[in-house]
């Protein structure tokens, strides 16, 4: 039996980040192993500059996910200005800063998001980790910096509700949690997958494993590594809880 913290994500726009080439800033159709830490630490109150807790954090926590629906995707035009690049040029700190500066240029970007996307996610610790999944669960209920969903403007809906229990495997942890009434709409017509970091417990025979950029290395330089995700696609993964 392994102890798990499993909570629900769903917003009516959300974006989870992906490899992001030139002025396109994609969406992944489920959580990145990045968005789900970063959800964690503002939970707690980890400054992103801080990187030796950012760190700590990211050695102490596992994750698998239970995506009922990806949602509908969006692209969204941008347009924002911003000061020449200059490698002279005094630290901006804030969009303030940047748009005090004279000369402003305009660039153009395209952002991603899913509309409706409801994942289930299961969180379970290292044997060593300097945190316990009750801390975890009272930072997600009542977290110290506000919560979104890969970007600013794509707050919950819902409440994360955690709750904590002991599972034969992830699977069953998955399972078991039933996400809010008013998200039933979404689960009659969805076709789940799970997608998880290769675990010894995960109750899943693997579909395939893919590779994911979304280990972070530096929150302070926005780098990160690769990393391998086990995929179940079909069969029981179409379990809806009653």
């Amino acid at each position: 039996m392994q102890d798990y913290l499993v909570f629900q994500l769903y917003a009516p726009l959300v974006a989870w980040g992906d490899q992001a080439v030139g002025q396109e800033r994609p969406s992944a159709d489920h959580p990145s192993r990045s968005a789900l830490l970063g959800l964690l630490a503002a939970a707690l109150g980890i400054d992103r500059s801080d990187e030796a807790q950012q760190a700590q954090l990211s050695a102490a926590c596992r994750f698998g996910i239970k995506l009922y629906t990806p949602g509908l995707a969006m692209r969204d035009f941008h347009t924002a200005q911003v000061p020449p690049a200059s490698k002279k040029a005094k630290h901006l700190y804030t969009r303030r800063d940047e748009l005090g500066e004279p000369k402003l240029g305009t660039i153009l970007s395209f952002r991603s998001y899913r509309q409706d996307s409801l994942n289930v996610v299961a969180l379970w610790l290292n044997e060593y980790s300097a945190y316990s999944l009750t801390q975890l669960q009272n930072a997600l209920r009542q977290p110290h910096f506000h919560l979104y969903l890969g970007r600013k403007a794509c707050p919950p809906a819902t409440p994360l509700s955690p709750e904590l229990g002991q599972f034969a495997s992830m699977k069953a942890a998955l399972d078991t949690y039933a996400p809010a009434d008013e998200l039933r709409p979404l689960l009659e017509r969805a076709r789940s997958r799970y997608y998880w970091e290769p675990h010894s417990a995960s109750g899943l025979e693997e579909t395939y494993r893919g590779p994911r950029y979304d280990q972070p290395i530096s929150r302070k330089r926005w780098q990160f590594a690769s990393r391998e995700e086990a995929v179940f696609l079909q069969g029981e993964a179409d379990h809806v809880p009653q």
